[in-house]
């Protein structure tokens, strides 16, 4: 385990730390852009298409063993945020994830249910009226793969990053109605 992860103690409102060279993209969401139709929930009177993103990432750490991905609104009126999406024990060869794949993924990928109780990803969906909201897609390298179920809450899978993550990638979006 190099340095940097022992000593490292995640931060999910300041998820850039430790960042290294790794670089995750969208070809449907720049960073600082509004989220289309495409990426918001459909239910509660939301009529999004609720489709997972495609993400794309290079640059990640040589020793890394798998990858995890989250997508996080800090802006969420709940005191804590809200989780949309937790995916982890992404292998490490993998340099992409396919748009609309959300539980579909196979392969020893394990995603858990997302704030709103439903299995893999839920698009945005912040108070109407409220201002925009931010969702922070977070790609973090690890050392190794998790041992953990799927039935542990967001917050459980981010404390077991701690210590184990080599670098960090994350992009940014906005969305409100």
């Amino acid at each position: 385990m190099n340095d940097l992860a022992q000593n490292t103690y995640l931060d999910v409102r300041n998820p850039t730390q430790p960042k290294g060279n790794m670089v995750l993209t969208c070809d449907d969401i720049g960073e600082g852009s509004t989220l289309s139709n495409d990426y918001v929930a459909n239910i509660w009177g939301f009529t999004g298409n609720n489709i997972s993103p495609e993400l794309a990432w290079k640059n990640a750490p040589s020793e890394t063993k798998s990858f995890v991905l989250t997508m996080y609104d800090p802006d969420a009126p709940t005191g804590c945020g809200f989780w949309h999406w937790n995916v982890f024990n992404i292998p490490a060869e993998w340099s992409e994830l396919p748009k609309g794949k959300s539980n579909e993924f196979g392969n020893g990928i394990i995603e858990l249910k997302n704030d709103a109780g439903l299995d893999g990803f839920i698009g945005a969906f912040p108070p109407k009226g409220d201002k925009p909201h931010r969702y922070i897609f977070t790609l973090y390298a690890l050392n190794e793969v998790l041992d953990l179920p799927n039935s542990i809450s967001p917050a459980v899978l981010g404390f077991n990053l701690n210590g184990k993550v080599l670098a960090t990638a994350s992009l940014t979006a906005y969305y409100n109605w």
